[in-house]
């Protein structure tokens, strides 16, 4: 979607101004996942609080009608998670959670036997 697309690219933006590289961004249909590299000089709280305000900003600046379909005309919550991977599989596992956000499975009951 074009809102989509505007978070993705006020991603590249932040990318830009600041040491942050997001990874791996995943949209789901009411939140948003990062997988991103940041210099040690900002707390995981200030990342969130840059990518978080930027956004909504941005979102709302190029998207007016937005504000009118959020509940209080607020684009984010006050809470967030945050965790800290390293290098290697958790990593990659991270990753791919991630770039499935937003994606449809089709998930099935595994079957015991295949008669």
């Amino acid at each position: 979607s074009d809102r989509e697309q505007t978070i993705r690219l006020v991603c590249k933006e932040i990318e830009e101004r600041y040491s942050i590289e997001f990874e791996q961004v995943g949209i789901d249909t009411n939140h948003v996942h990062y997988l991103l590299s940041a210099a040690p000089k900002f707390a995981p709280s200030v990342i969130i609080q840059i990518i978080k305000s930027i956004t909504a900003r941005e979102l709302f600046r190029r998207h007016p009608d937005l504000r009118k379909e959020l509940w209080g005309g607020e684009l984010w919550t006050d809470d967030f998670f945050v965790s800290t991977v390293g290098e290697g599989g958790n990593r990659d596992v991270i990753r791919i959670y991630v770039e499935k956000q937003g994606n449809k499975s089709d998930i099935t009951q595994l079957k015991l036997f295949n008669f």
